[in-house]
């Protein structure tokens, strides 16, 4: 692949997804695009870059673009950020007037563990008359779809689920486990693009957005921390995976003290509104 076929790829799905590829990853681009490549009859990287710079290609860009983002996920991931929100959750279901609906984004959701692992969690919290409405997105059609099915292979459930609540909430169905309707009922999915605009799935007490940060450059990181700062309730928390920081990209969130990953919006804003 020629470095000019490089570059544009790898522009256009910066554009798109926030993903920076940095010339290193042509293996990645190879083996990741190979079955696209075979699919559009198309003999090389270069043939698809020449047919990605027709404006008439969107739908094809789209799906260079979710070829080559990651889909990683587990239930109840690095596990931290699950005990802090079960410490956190009656602190704000306390804070909400009777009949209230706490609302939680589970920002690229992959497959939806992380989505399935907090309604798994809010099902053992006394709501006291709140409602609760648990979002996942992601910018893949493909996961989304399968987040919503709720399907899992045994390795997936081996993943931090723990015994009980693979026996609480699943069932097996041709050999994999499958979500209860009563666990995928609590949860919706949607696709949902962080370089977008946000305004429009509302605010929210809880937001996790976690090990996607990593993947994008500085002024990209920024400006997704500031927009989901402005999606935050004043007293609600964000979740960034271990390896990702807001300092030194944004002021409109801090650190929670003695959490790492945990994040709020600092006190002034958050008594301003």
């Amino acid at each position: 692949m020629s470095p000019d076929s490089f570059a544009f790829i790898a522009g256009l799905v910066k554009s798109r997804s926030g993903l920076v590829l940095t010339s290193d990853k042509g293996y990645m681009l190879e083996t990741r695009l190979g079955p696209l490549l075979k699919r559009d009859g198309l003999a090389s990287l270069d043939a698809l870059a020449l047919k990605l710079r027709d404006p008439r290609a969107g739908a094809l860009a789209e799906a260079v673009t979710e070829a080559l983002t990651t889909n990683e996920s587990s239930f109840f991931r690095d596990g931290k950020p699950f005990d802090h929100l079960r410490k956190v959750l009656p602190v704000l279901i306390r804070a909400r007037p009777a009949g209230a609906t706490l609302r939680i984004w589970s920002a690229a959701c992959s497959t939806g563990q992380e989505a399935y692992s907090i309604a798994m969690l809010l099902g053992e919290v006394p709501l006291e008359g709140r409602r609760v409405e648990i979002i996942g997105t992601d910018i893949a059609d493909g996961v989304v779809a399968r987040a919503r099915e709720g399907y899992f292979t045994q390795f997936e459930v081996q993943r931090g689920l723990p015994a009980r609540l693979l026996v609480k909430h699943f069932r097996q169905e041709e050999g994999r486990w499958r979500v209860s309707p009563e666990l995928r009922n609590m949860v919706r999915f949607e696709r949902g693009n962080l370089l977008g605009e946000l305004r429009g799935f509302g605010r929210f007490d809880v937001i996790f957005c976690r090990n996607v940060l990593i993947y994008f450059d500085a002024p990209t990181k920024a400006r997704v921390l500031n927009a989901l700062a402005a999606q935050l309730q004043p007293d609600g928390v964000l979740y960034l995976g271990g390896a990702e920081t807001v300092l030194g990209l944004t002021d409109r969130l801090v650190p929670v003290p003695g959490e790492r990953g945990a994040y709020e919006r600092p006190r002034e804003a958050a008594l301003a509104g």
